[in-house]
């Protein structure tokens, strides 16, 4: 047997099954959300404005008032918001809310890589990408959430803004899709039957 004959078994032992036409389309659905999740994401932390209460606007990065002409007045010393902690509490939700947003980009990388590289470690990537995507998940959630507890005193449900709700989106997305692409890769691809005998 020459050299070449020998490889060619252990080439194709090591190509990747063809998938069906209904995972390539889930595993594509799945990109696109991600990708909306972080355009969504990446709007919300850039405005960063979330809550409007009592004629003032509190933000990531500003806090803003309305005077009697709807001028829209912004700094950036939140402590001038009179909200106890809000200044200092706001600084790991923008840290946590932007990392999210990098995290979530590198998943979106590596779900991508996934499916145009046909290699051996396609599937690892895609569940690395999918793990990172629920890292996202945690950390803008966690932003969401701790925002809302600072904030607590002045909450009222009509009173987040688009940007608030944005990031609220992106978070579920962020959730449903990480979770969604663990699983349809576990459907897909089963661990190896080891036990039969």
């Amino acid at each position: 047997m020459t050299a070449i004959g020998a490889q060619v078994p252990k080439l194709l032992a090591h190509r990747r099954p063809q998938k069906s036409f209904f995972e390539t389309l889930i595993r594509s659905l799945i990109i696109l959300c991600v990708a909306i999740a972080v355009v969504l994401s990446s709007i919300s932390v850039c405005d960063g404005r979330w809550l409007f209460a009592r004629g003032q606007l509190f933000g990531l990065w500003h806090f803003c008032t309305v005077s009697n002409g709807s001028v829209l007045k912004c700094v950036t010393d939140l402590s001038l918001a009179k909200v106890e902690g809000l200044s200092v509490g706001v600084i790991p939700i923008r840290s946590m809310v932007s990392f999210a947003v990098v995290v979530a980009i590198f998943g979106l990388e590596l779900l991508m890589v996934s499916q145009v590289c046909e290699d051996a470690n396609a599937r690892r990537k895609w569940s690395m990408g999918s793990v990172f995507i629920l890292v996202s998940f945690l950390l803008s959630a966690t932003g969401v959430l701790s925002f809302s507890i600072l904030v607590k005193d002045h909450l009222t449900f009509t009173g987040f803004t688009l940007a608030y709700w944005c990031e609220f989106i992106a978070a579920f997305l962020f959730f449903l899709n990480g979770i969604s692409g663990l699983h349809i890769n576990s459907l897909t691809h089963p661990r190896n039957r080891v036990g039969k005998i």
